[in-house]
């Protein structure tokens, strides 16, 4: 569905156009009328005036030249002409015509005439026609023609004027609709900060601070907001709670388990089977937790000091087997994720790379275009990539030759995807083995799921 600022820019520029479009033909209809006008009554004054010349000189119309001055009576083919017409089919007319003639002498009428014609002898011209009785009772049609060269002129000159000025004027139109319409959408855009600010503030929204018709549903946003932390603080004090209720029989289980295993029983299989129902307790409570928070939250987590805290950590359980732990960390890096949740995906993929190298692992947090990478590597057998999504899964254990419950890589997965991060099994150009490559989102920025 379009977003509101869409709707009002194609609405807005749909009325603005049509609204210019049907104005500028408007327009332009009225000034080619006005020229046409002014080009008629040109044309009909030198009517008057071939008619007043005639009445002088009736008995020799051929007289009429010397009495007109214009020039472009003279000129041959000049675009003016005029032409008289007796009763008895003499004619008399400008030397511009040569020996070319006006048609329509023979449809002439008392009443005065304007029209196009077009004549293969001289050009397409506009013509006024008047069949005149004179005080001596004679008759003549006199004609006037102006060519048409001059009104198609100008009538394109104003057309091109009037198309540059509703151009400029449309520009002007959709300026003022995109500046209209941002400035109506500015208090959504203001609410919708205000809301992802006020959160994590726990804050309520000031209905004032908006307009009144926006005023109701910030009232509305107010209480569904302070319902929402309700839920997720209960529901948060509920996953603490069920998981305290079930540390205390879980251990007891175990111990009990490891009392029997120690009196040569074989408690193996139970063992393991406690091993993967507390790590899939863990499981649903961290997706419990991480689902109360996620990419809708505004939690900010220092990266580069928990990358410090897993250094040192893992650095002493790696050199007590015998291996080592190269870390390289930008500083300063932080990702709008919540600190538990990134401390366990972190230390979920060290122990796993402890686990399965041979002799060195790698831990490299970077600043990224995407946004900001961490890469675990291993020297290990590392994992097929025909195994790799399988091990993903929950409880995939592609090799049962190590203790685990094959839940680690899931959890960190389950953990990502509610904050819109990724995560990737690669090959390690490196070490050979396996490396983990996750994308986390920077805070302030998004980086959207692909799963």
């Amino acid at each position: 569905m379009l977003s509101l600022r869409k709707r009002a820019w194609i609405s807005g520029g749909i009325a603005a156009l049509v609204s210019l479009t049907v104005g500028a033909l408007m327009l332009y209809t009225f000034l080619n009328q006005r020229v046409l006008d002014r080009f008629d009554a040109a044309l009909v004054d030198r009517h008057t005036q071939i008619v007043v010349a005639l009445s002088s000189v009736s008995d020799d119309p051929g007289q009429l030249g010397e009495l007109l001055f214009d020039p472009k009576y003279l000129t041959p083919f000049s675009g003016r002409y005029w032409q008289v017409t007796g009763a008895h089919g003499q004619i008399y007319g400008s030397a511009s015509l040569l020996d070319a003639t006006l048609p329509g002498a023979e449809a002439a009428s008392p009443t005065l005439a304007l029209f196009d014609t077009a004549n293969p002898e001289v050009e397409d011209v506009r013509v006024a026609q008047q069949l005149i009785s004179l005080e001596d009772g004679s008759t003549w049609t006199v004609a006037v023609a102006e060519s048409l060269t001059e009104l198609n002129a100008e009538r394109r000159e104003t057309r091109q004027s009037l198309l540059a000025a509703f151009a400029l004027v449309a520009v002007i139109g959709l300026a003022s609709v995109l500046l209209q319409t941002a400035s109506i959408v500015r208090p959504l855009d203001r609410l919708r900060r205000d809301v992802a600010q006020r959160w994590e503030k726990d804050e309520e929204l000031n209905e004032a601070d908006y307009p009144e018709e926006v005023a109701p549903l910030v009232g509305d946003i107010n209480g569904l907001l302070a319902r929402n932390r309700e839920i997720i603080a209960r529901s948060r004090r509920q996953a603490a709670d069920l998981a305290h209720a079930l540390k205390t029989p879980s251990a007891i289980l175990r111990n009990e388990l490891t009392l029997l295993a120690e009196s040569s029983h074989d408690m193996g299989k139970a063992l393991d089977a406690l091993d993967r129902v507390d790590a899939q307790l863990g499981r649903s409570l961290a997706r419990l937790r991480a689902s109360n928070s996620g990419e809708s939250s505004q939690v900010r987590a220092d990266l580069s000091h928990s990358v410090d805290r897993f250094q040192r950590m893992f650095g002493m359980l790696a050199k007590r087997e015998g291996k080592s732990l190269a870390v390289t960390c930008d500083p300063g890096l932080t990702i709008r994720m919540d600190p538990q949740d990134i401390e366990e995906v972190l230390g979920n993929l060290l122990d796993n790379a402890l686990k399965w190298s041979r002799s060195a692992m790698t831990l490299t947090a970077r600043k990224r275009p995407a946004g900001i990478e961490v890469r675990i590597e291993d020297d290990g057998p590392g994992i097929p990539e025909a195994d790799r999504a399988e091990a993903m899964k929950s409880g995939a254990r592609l090799d049962t030759s190590k203790p685990g419950t094959g839940l680690g890589l899931a959890i960190a997965g389950d953990l990502l995807q509610a904050y819109g991060a990724t995560i990737a099994l690669e090959e390690s150009a490196a070490l050979g083995g396996l490396a983990v490559r996750i994308t986390l989102p920077v805070a302030g920025g998004r980086v959207r799921s692909r799963g």
